[in-house]
């Protein structure tokens, strides 16, 4: 029996790119690789990667340089480039870094298997279509190997919305929904397997529209109320989430759904409705601040997480001092917050732009609001009991990491638990990322 091939694969991005690594791992599982931690001991190295940030493309590239002595000294080695940056570059990747052998964009990587085979005859494969059959559909049904206790789940790709910013619709394409029935099945799958917390993935996942078992049209939250009914199920979470596809239903859900988690990430990139309309954002500050005023009375002790964008082109200081009014406002415990970098193609690019030294000032007066609001929400979790999923195990001896209702990392010993055990943690300290507190029951 021929000993296994070795596949390395890295992973650059978001939620979504680590469960279509797994799903790849798991494709070229079924010509004969097993998944490997080091570039050095693999036959074949995937780069999965990400289109998002300024300079994607060259990263990429000079990842891909570091791999030429290792090219060198194995020759039979298979190098390829997955993900966004391989669907936006396409054949280029190959012209300007010849080591590379497979191009394959987000929505073909079913075909990853008949690339290899392809390989192995000494060509090379490129594919960076938008196929007609699902991805999703072709990959055969996930290994029964045991599993973590929380796991990402794809349920919705693809964009419409066509922000000034994003390159997502042209590298993801169209929205698309997975049948109900799939997801449902898949997360039985998962919870067989020791999962115990399903976060549902989409690039707008509550514009979740997936066709029901009957036909019909279900919305994100008549989804999550089918997942609520899985027994060992104990926790579900969603992201990213777009505010014009906030539906009522899904509002309700936060406040009557057990198992959905008291946390959502809901990204407004700007307070500014100037820049939002330049942003094609299609809501306003305003809009915004009342969707939130709606969800927390819904359930009042939701913690919310944002994006924002500084710099966007033409932004001033008065639009910039509009945003800081909005997370004055708003307050979050979580954000994630960028500078704006230009992405080819896309409408932003060729406007004017900021100056550079202006918007990285501004990104640190905006960092540090933020990080302000983090650790005072953190710190008035000091004294509660908190239910924690336990993840894994610590620093120190004794003690194990797990993730709240609210997504804090906790850290708390616990000799006897192992991961998958839901801890009652009575939460003693703050950190600058985690809390750390006291077993008091499971």
């Amino acid at each position: 029996m021929a000993e296994p091939k070795k596949l390395y694969i890295k992973t650059y991005g978001c939620q979504m790119n680590v469960y279509d690594s797994e799903r790849m791992a798991e494709a070229m599982g079924s010509a004969g690789y097993t998944e490997v931690s080091s570039a050095d001991e693999a036959d074949m190295i995937l780069l999965n990667t990400c289109h998002i940030r300024e300079k994607a493309a060259e990263k990429v590239y000079s990842e891909l340089g570091r791999f030429r002595d290792l090219k060198d000294a194995k020759p039979d080695l298979k190098i390829g480039v997955a993900g966004c940056v391989a669907q936006a570059e396409g054949a280029e990747i190959m012209r300007r870094q010849p080591l590379v052998d497979l191009v394959v964009g987000p929505q073909s990587y079913h075909r990853l298997p008949q690339m290899e085979a392809k390989l192995r005859q000494g060509g090379t494969a490129l594919d960076t279509d938008f196929p007609e059959e699902s991805k999703f559909e072709k990959l055969k049904r996930r290994p029964k190997a045991p599993r973590g206790p929380a796991a990402f789940l794809t349920v919705q790709e693809g964009c419409d919305k066509f922000c000034a910013f994003c390159v997502v619709p042209y590298t993801r394409g169209a929205e698309a929904s997975r049948p109900a029935a799939r997801v449902i099945d898949e997360a039985k799958d998962l919870v067989e397997r020791g999962v115990r917390e399903i976060t549902l993935l989409g690039q707008n996942v509550n514009a979740y529209h997936g066709a029901g078992p009957k036909g019909d049209d279900w919305s994100l939250a008549r989804l999550i109320w089918a997942l609520n009914d899985i027994d060992g199920l104990e926790r579900i979470r969603f992201t990213t989430s777009h505010p014009n596809d906030m539906g009522e239903d899904l509002i309700e859900a936060h406040g009557t759904c057990a198992k959905l988690m008291p946390y959502l990430h809901l990204p407004v990139q700007s307070g500014s409705d100037r820049i939002l309309k330049r942003m094609n954002r299609s809501h306003t500050a305003d809009s915004y601040i009342r969707l939130i005023e709606r969800i927390r009375a819904a359930r009042p002790d939701l913690l919310l997480s944002g994006d924002f964008i500084v710099g966007f082109p033409e932004e001033t200081e008065a639009d910039f001092q509009a945003t800081l009014d909005l997370i004055e406002e708003v307050r979050y415990g979580q954000a994630y917050s960028f500078k704006y970098s230009t992405r080819p193609g896309t409408p932003a690019a060729e406007r004017v732009q900021v100056d550079g030294a202006e918007a990285t000032e501004r990104l640190q007066r905006l960092q540090a609001l933020l990080t302000r609001q983090q650790r005072e929400i953190q710190q008035a979790m000091v004294g509660r009991d908190l239910d924690v999923l336990l993840e894994r195990a610590g620093r120190q001896p004794g003690q194990m990491v797990g993730k709240s209702q609210y997504l804090h990392a906790v850290h708390v010993t616990a000799p006897d638990a192992a991961p998958g055990d839901m801890a009652r943690v009575r939460v003693q300290e703050s950190g600058a990322n985690s809390l750390g507190g006291v077993l008091i029951g499971a």
